[in-house]
């Protein structure tokens, strides 16, 4: 009898599910890929659960956030990749993340059979945030961000009552600081905060690019494997523009708080996600903190 496709898979797929079942692995997606790929994406995150392994999901919203205020007539302002966020945006910033696209989540994993809850990062204490000062952007301007908040602290003890009880947590980055004033704060951000915490096996940011490219115009430049050096040497050529600048800061981020791996898969091919994780191939990035070192091997 011939062996299936499926059935090599399977086999192939071995190693990796005995080394990761019972592991925590926390995967964020963008606005975007809520937009284009989300039964797929949802479909393999849900696999992954059903294979034992713990999933924390973090949501960003930016595309929704964008046509929300476009439709209401609010400008649309960023500076470095990060958004400026006044009082009428911080409003449809916390209605977009916990409500429409939020809710478009829970009714993805419940469509999968996955028993998934939404929380914010107010919730539970979950994420502590302060109001970020003003900055000098890298035109060597002063910018004030507005009601956008940094991350101070994180207390993960309600993500792990939910993982401990069989749930799949979908996180939105809307904080508070200890007045509970609201924040807005960037997915990446709290993506890395949390997987940081919560010392993650993997970090799996989901992005519309292949994985990080050595040259931004170029599809075919995907960088494979790299560390911070890499980054930096990257980041020194003008690899990262616009929105990849806060998600190489969060690879930073991630990688100096205890994540041992972080990965950069695309949303728009299908199974991206799962071929990362369970082939030595791969499909995108993977960014650790320090190459293994070749010296002495000729």
């Amino acid at each position: 009898m011939t062996t299936t496709p499926l059935v090599r898979a399977l086999r192939g797929a071995l190693p990796w599910l005995q080394l990761y079942q019972g592991k925590t692995f926390l995967v964020k997606l963008g606005g975007e890929a809520v937009d284009e790929n989300l039964t797929d994406l949802i479909d393999q995150v849900a696999l992954l659960h059903c294979l034992g392994i713990k999933v924390v999901l973090v949501h960003g919203g930016g595309a929704q956030i964008n046509r929300t205020s476009q439709a209401l007539g609010l400008k649309v302002q960023k500076v470095d990749g990060r958004r400026v966020t006044d009082s009428d945006t911080l409003e449809v910033a916390a209605m977009v993340l916990n409500g429409s696209v939020r809710t478009r989540l829970l009714a993805a994993f419940r469509k999968a059979g996955v028993k998934a809850v939404g929380v914010s990062g107010v919730d539970g204490g979950l994420i502590q945030a302060e109001r970020r000062a003003p900055v000098t952007d890298t035109a060597g301007n002063a910018v004030d961000y507005g009601m956008v908040g940094d991350v101070t602290d994180v207390n993960v003890d309600i993500l792990k009552t939910l993982l401990d009880q069989g749930y799949l947590p979908v996180v939105s980055p809307v904080c508070a600081d200890e007045m509970g004033n609201v924040l807005n704060v960037n997915a990446d951000v709290v993506a890395a905060r949390i997987a940081g915490a919560l010392k993650v096996e993997k970090l799996l940011l989901i992005t519309g690019a292949p994985g990080l490219l050595a040259d931004a115009s170029d599809p075919e430049s995907l960088v494979v494997f790299t560390d911070l050096d890499g980054l930096d040497e990257l980041q020194t050529a003008g690899a990262f523009k616009d929105g990849m600048l806060p998600k190489v800061a969060c690879l930073r981020d991630a990688l100096n708080g205890g994540v041992q791996r972080v990965h950069v898969v695309s949303h728009k091919a299908p199974d991206t996600l799962l071929q990362e994780v369970f082939t030595n191939e791969g499909s995108g990035t993977l960014v650790v903190a320090k190459l293994p070192s070749t010296e002495g091997i000729s």
